[in-house]
């Protein structure tokens, strides 16, 4: 038996009255995702616990089979580990957004333009990060490079309880009151506003404005936490496995966990990915004797916190014609194989940011038709099912065995 869960980020909405009160899943064209739907186990499944953030790194700690509540210690540390970065135990990881600020002469007026700096590349922003380095690295606080507006900062003897803000959640907001807060947070502070004085004025910028295109002003800090400890995925499923993902984080919880992290050229984070390339590379994966593939599609996320409405559509789409529709192709000739699809959490479009409620899930096992929904693969359908798995962790159990 062969496993492939494809998680799309964000794809969960709620209804919009410009697709006439319909989901951007029940709208998108899916016709693949509404073919196993109709052989396939609909339901709901709760991947975000109560009292916990609704982020990419507790929900897919979820979906991967791990209790969020035992094993969540950051999502930084999760980043670092894909970036190769080795954490002490008395390290803090910080990801580190190049973000675009309003132009106020005093830092604490100013607003969140775009938490990515228009999908900054990757080229671009390594320059800006070695400035950042040069000008504000030290022996106890060091930045790290890495995809497009992502990056790291890592923290001797770093505060651990400090209150900050994720930049997507504050979208074209005064940043005022979301600067950092709680013991320490006057370092994290003071580095935000320096950066803010020299890399407006930083070659890679200008030019960036010289194109029409959004500059990287600022720093700005989140997602704090230290290095972590999971239990491997071949011990507690028995199975060997590969993650494929183009983001640090899906990466890095893939490695904590023992699965092989497989990096497809062209893997951007957002519409422009190369969505048949990380269906190619699932296949590939099976094909050379792993049980497991983790595919995570990041796009529908990244439209939902920009409010792009048509390009979550799309992302959809794209997902069901080229991950989902090329998996089927080439699962083929496999004797048995069982595939998963769901979202980590909702990212409507209508807030731009994670919420935690439930998303739909599908498990289609080619051996094993079942009746299932002639209403495709969306939210209400999901509802409708009567299916419900309340602890989110407890749902790989149910996809690999059968029972949670």
């Amino acid at each position: 038996m062969k496993y492939i869960v494809v998680l799309g980020d964000g794809m969960a909405d709620y209804p919009i009255t410009a697709l006439g009160n319909l989901t951007p899943l029940q709208y998108a064209r899916t016709p693949n995702l509404d073919r196993l739907a109709a052989a396939g186990q609909l339901g709901m499944v709760k991947t975000v616990p109560e009292g916990m953030p609704p982020g990419s790194d507790v929900a897919n700690l979820s979906v991967m089979g791990y209790d969020p509540r035992l094993y969540y210690t950051g999502r930084s540390p999760l980043e670092a580990v894909a970036m190769g970065v080795e954490l002490e135990d008395t390290d803090v990881a910080f990801r580190c957004n190049l973000v675009t600020l309003s132009e106020e002469s005093d830092y604490a007026t100013k607003t969140m333009i775009d938490y990515s700096s228009d999908e900054i590349s990757s080229e671009e922003s390594a320059q800006l990060i070695e400035e950042v380095k040069n000008r504000l690295g030290s022996s106890e606080i060091k930045f790290y490079p890495g995809i497009s507006y992502r990056h790291l900062m890592v923290w001797q003897n770093g505060a651990l309880d400090v209150n900050l803000t994720p930049p997507h959640d504050i979208s074209e907001r005064k940043i005022n009151d979301h600067l950092p807060r709680g013991p320490h947070s006057e370092i994290l502070l003071r580095l935000m506003v320096e950066s803010s004085r020299f890399l407006p004025s930083h070659p890679v910028n200008q030019a960036r404005v010289n194109r029409g295109l959004r500059p990287a002003t600022s720093l700005w800090f989140w997602g704090q936490g230290i290095k972590p400890a999971l239990p491997s995925f071949n011990d507690k499923f028995g199975l060997t496995g590969s993650v494929i993902s183009a983001v640090d984080l899906t990466k890095g919880l893939g490695i904590c966990a023992g699965l092989k992290a497989v990096k497809v050229p062209g893997a951007t984070g957002n519409i422009t990915t190369n969505f048949i390339g990380k269906a190619r590379a699932a296949i590939a994966e099976l094909e050379q004797g792993r049980d497991f593939v983790y595919v995570h599609v990041e796009a529908p996320d990244e439209a939902g916190h920009r409010g792009e409405l048509d390009t979550k559509v799309k992302s959809i789409e794209e997902i069901d014609e080229k991950v989902i529709g090329l998996l089927l192709e080439e699962l083929e000739p496999f004797e048995d194989y069982r595939l998963m699809i769901l979202p980590d959490h909702p990212t409507p479009l209508s807030v731009r940011t994670h919420t935690g409620e439930e998303v739909p899930f599908l498990i289609y096992q080619k051996s094993q038709p079942v009746q299932g929904s002639k209403n495709g693969y969306n939210e209400e359908s999901a509802k409708n099912s009567g299916n419900y798995v309340a602890e989110g962790h407890q749902l790989m159990d149910y996809f690999l065995r059968g029972h949670p």
